[in-house]
């Protein structure tokens, strides 16, 4: 069995949901979590939870869309908060590379959303791009206050921002970023992340992982994520599927 800890099925477009669904099971994705990124679609993966019982989903805003945070889009998170399948606060973060969202904004919903996860006791999803230093230092901040810590998802920063979260209990997320030719600096990371910090993902629609560059991503494709993942690692992939089950489990509590 494989948990997707990280995509976006209300992106995708290709083919009808159901189909999309049908061939994650297919290919042993039995969870998977759809992830909001701003206040147009927190009741969009939350309805999807409840049309599909292996869908759970997250609430939060994406750095890009920082500026779109409300009260209105708060009191609807803490809301759906209430859903047994809200599993995290995500996604969430620092994005410096486009900045669609001024930096002193992005940093002020970053951290009420940091203070929204402490009073629910929830893990977080979290977005980093070119903001290293001020995410290690806003994680420093509010770490020792987090009953549940999170994920770094996506991981494609430095080393020092990698070694900071594991060090304050947070997990690393990767996906078919680490299949690309010139992904090095991400397979890096990898291998000094310890098995039992990695989480799987796909990030679908996007990151396709080779063999299938070029195409729409989806959770079908998380096997080759694994399989990677093991490859990097030393794992046997015919026996360590139960590493990164136990790994999703232990962060987002997926009931059945």
């Amino acid at each position: 069995m494989f948990i997707e800890t990280h995509c976006h099925l209300d992106y995708l477009e290709k083919k009808p949901l159901d189909q999309y669904i049908q061939e994650a099971i297919d290919n042993k994705v039995e969870k998977i979590i759809t992830i909001s990124v701003e206040p147009d679609n927190l009741q969009k993966v939350k309805e999807l939870s409840e049309k599909y019982p292996q869908v759970y989903f997250s609430q939060g805003t994406h750095p890009h869309d920082a500026v779109k945070f409300t009260p209105e889009a708060k009191k609807i998170i803490l809301d759906n908060a209430t859903c047994s399948k809200m599993v995290a606060i995500g996604e969430i973060g620092l994005d410096y590379y486009y900045n669609h969202s001024p930096k002193d904004i992005q940093i002020k919903v970053f951290k009420e959303h940091l203070e929204m996860a402490i009073s629910l006791g929830k893990p977080v999803i979290i977005h980093s791009r070119e903001a290293d230093q001020d995410m290690m230092d806003i994680l420093t901040e509010f770490a020792p206050r987090m009953v549940k810590k999170g994920v770094i998802h996506s991981f494609t920063s430095g080393k020092e921002l990698a070694q900071t979260a594991l060090d304050l209990g947070f997990y690393l997320g990767f996906n078919g970023i680490i299949t690309f030719k010139n992904a090095q600096n991400v397979r890096d990371i990898v291998d000094i992340c310890p098995v039992n910090r990695i989480l799987l993902e796909t990030d679908s629609p996007f990151l396709t992982p080779v063999p299938h560059r070029g195409k729409e991503n989806n959770p079908a494709y998380l096997p080759f994520v694994y399989e990677k993942v093991c490859e990097l690692k030393g794992l046997d992939p015919e026996s360590s599927h139960q590493i990164f089950i136990e790994n999703s489990q232990e962060i987002f509590q997926l009931h059945t």
